[in-house]
Formats: C-alpha cells, structure tokens, sequence
C-alpha cells in the first residue's frame, strides 16, 4: 500500500561533508519510524540540527495517498503557523529600519481598520505579535473559496468592520489568527509592498531557503504534499480542500521543506546571521525572545498547567517560550486542514527539530522526544 511506503535518509553530517550514522541518528530514526508506523501516517518529515550542522533528516511515507511520491526532506508541506514567526521577523525588521514602532496603535499604519468596537483603535503592534489584543479568531477560512488576487487581504481587513473585541486590549492572552493577518496588511503597507513579495525579498530569499513560498503559485508542484484527514473509523483519507486563501497568508500560507526549515532554525539560533547574511541584529531577539506575556497563570486556571517538568510558559514576539525540566525552548507549531507541523529550539544547546506531517496527527511527541534524545546524548558526552 502506498502509505507504507517508506523514503529514509540520516545522515550525520561532518564539517568535511561525509556522512556517517552513529547511536544517536540510529535513535533519532528509530523514534522517527515507531511515530509514523503507531499513528499510520500518510506521511513525515523530520530534520534534527546540532551546532549549525545537521545530524538527521528523514522521509517516511507519501506526499499523497493512492497515488503520490515519497516524503523526504526535500518535500514541500503546508507549514500553518508556523508562517507566524517570519510575520513577526518582518515586523521587527521594519521597526528597525524605522519604519512601524511596536507600540504604535496599528491604524497608524493601516487606517483603514475599523472594528465595530471602539477599542479596537487602541489595539498596539506588540499586542498583535504577542495575541494580546483581544481580537477574535477566524471562524471560517474559506478553503473551499479561495481568493488569490493582491487586493484580498485588503478586503479582509477592511471586511472586520462588523467584528467586535473578544477582551480590551492588553487585558489577556487568546491566540489570533486575524490578528497577524492584520500584521501582514501593515507589512504591506509600511514597506509599499505585497506581504508575500516582502517576505520573500527580505528572508526567505536571503537565507536562500530556495522551496520556500508564501504564494501558492511559487509552489514547486512535483514536491507539494497534499493534506489528509482523519476519516471513520480511524484511517486517513486525502482532504476535499487544500488550505490556502490568499487574505490568510500571515496566519497560514508559508510552505516550506525539512532543508529549507533547518536553514530558518539556524538563522534564529545564530540571531539573525546565516552563510554571511544577516536578516536581522543580534538585538533583535532582546524583543523576539523576551517574555512579552507570562502565560501560566491563565493556563492554570483552564487547568493545562500541570504538565510534568513544564516550570514557564509564555509568549514572546510571535514566538513561544517555555522552560522545561531547566532547558529554555523558543517554539511554534502549526496545524490547519490536513496538516500539522512543529518547530523547536533549544537555543542554550543550539539544538532544533523540525517536524511535518501531512495529517492531522499532532507531531510534538515526536518533536519533544527528538529533543530530549538529543539533549540526553549531550549530557551523556559532558559526563564522559
């Protein structure tokens, strides 16, 4: 059957190129293959980077199910959320060429948007990039009707005018959607062009993260996976509507591969620098990484945190921040029709892990325990 088609590469690469296995790959594999046979996944991508080098990247799977190629790191997923820290990024980098202030109402820079509540217009950048402006979140994304001109996000801002806050702003923290395609418009608007031609001009063409695209007329279509969904009574089924709609490109449309991924994750690890290029100062992440919103609280009133080891959990720009068992993470995950998908950073260890599925089975189990595999073999070395 195709979903048990099975695409591998690990590799552990050396400074000189070669490539070896070693106990840990073997473990990162083996933890990789037991997940996507246990949940029965169409497909998995996985990458794993240590020190700037990457030490693991696999395949499992098929891009479609009755009839696709094989998944491997080379394979373009729907990232979902995870387009959320690259909105972040290009907001930070407009703020640092003077361009927005962060704590600028946002109708500064689009005034045009109108909420029918008043407080709307006290809504800040910052309370947008850390979901704390008491928007509310998208209801229906319109997959099945989606608009791809250069004017429909426009539309969409200007069409929250009958929309009302969920909580005044800066009173609470409740994960947005609208809210950072709100941050695209101004993306727009303050650089005098598309959000999507920004992004690509100003990171993901820097960083030479070469499959990477926000449009979905850029996707290269012989390595474009396809969602699926979980049908009765358990089984995958392939999804009736792929998920992109131009007006949500902040909130969902990056697509990207493991290689493209792991290049993003060592240009945050190292602060804004890869291969000579700087996207951003070393600064920067003084405001991306620092707790903007301490979110613990309001987790433990919902009654989720009493997660073991979980000791911190907040927001910062975009990004979200937890201590662990005594290790700092710098996170996001993504999910939409079809798709999930996870990003991790140890940035103490400078570790990362990426991980994609085009299902909806979650992949922060295997993300968490990609980690602590590799944080434990480094532990292990130090005491040896």
């Amino acid at each position: 059957m195709t979903r048990f088609v099975l695409s591998l590469t690990v590799v552990a690469a050396s400074m000189n190129g070669a490539l070896a296995q070693s106990p840990l790959t073997g473990r990162l594999a083996q933890l990789s293959q037991d997940f996507y046979a246990a949940q029965r996944l169409p497909g998995l991508a996985v990458g794993v980077l240590i020190d700037s080098q990457v030490v693991y990247r696999a395949g499992f799977g098929t891009t479609r199910m009755g009839g696709g190629q094989p998944i491997t790191a080379s394979s373009v997923v729907h990232m979902a959320s995870i387009t959320k820290p690259f909105v972040a990024t290009a907001v930070v980098q407009l703020s640092n060429a003077g361009k927005v202030d962060l704590d600028a109402p946002v109708t500064r820079y689009v005034p045009y948007f109108r909420m029918k509540d008043a407080r709307a217009s006290a809504i800040t950048v910052r309370q947008l990039l850390t979901h704390t402006a008491g928007m509310p979140d998208v209801t229906d994304y319109r997959w099945n009707h989606p608009e791809y001109d250069d004017q429909s996000l426009e539309r969409y801002i200007r069409g929250l005018a009958d929309s009302g806050l969920i909580a005044a702003p800066g009173e609470r923290w409740r994960y947005s959607n609208i809210g950072f395609e709100l941050l695209a418009d101004l993306v727009a608007k303050a650089s005098g062009e598309s959000f999507e031609d920004y992004v690509q001009k100003r990171i993901l063409t820097p960083l030479a993260m070469r499959k990477s695209t926000l449009l979905m007329t850029d996707i290269d279509s012989s390595l474009m996976a396809w969602g699926h969904r979980r049908a009765s009574p358990g089984q995958f089924a392939i999804a009736a509507y792929y998920p992109y709609n131009r007006p949500h490109a902040a909130s969902s449309t990056l697509h990207s591969n493991v290689d493209d991924m792991l290049r993003w994750a060592r240009a945050n690890l190292q602060h804004g620098a890869l291969d000579g290029v700087r996207i951003l100062p070393e600064s920067a992440y003084d405001q991306l990484w620092k707790e903007q919103y301490d979110m613990m609280p309001e987790m433990r009133r919902a009654g989720g945190g009493n997660t073991p080891g979980l000791e911190r959990m907040g927001v910062g720009l975009s990004w979200f921040l937890e201590m662990r068992n005594g290790t700092r993470y710098v996170s996001h995950s993504g999910g939409d029709t079809g798709f999930r998908t996870d990003l991790v950073l140890a940035p103490d260890q400078r570790v990362a892990v990426v991980v994609m599925t085009n299902s909806e089975a979650g992949p922060s189990q295997l993300s968490r325990a990609l980690m602590e595999a590799v944080l434990a073999d480094r532990a292990a070395a130090r005491r040896n």
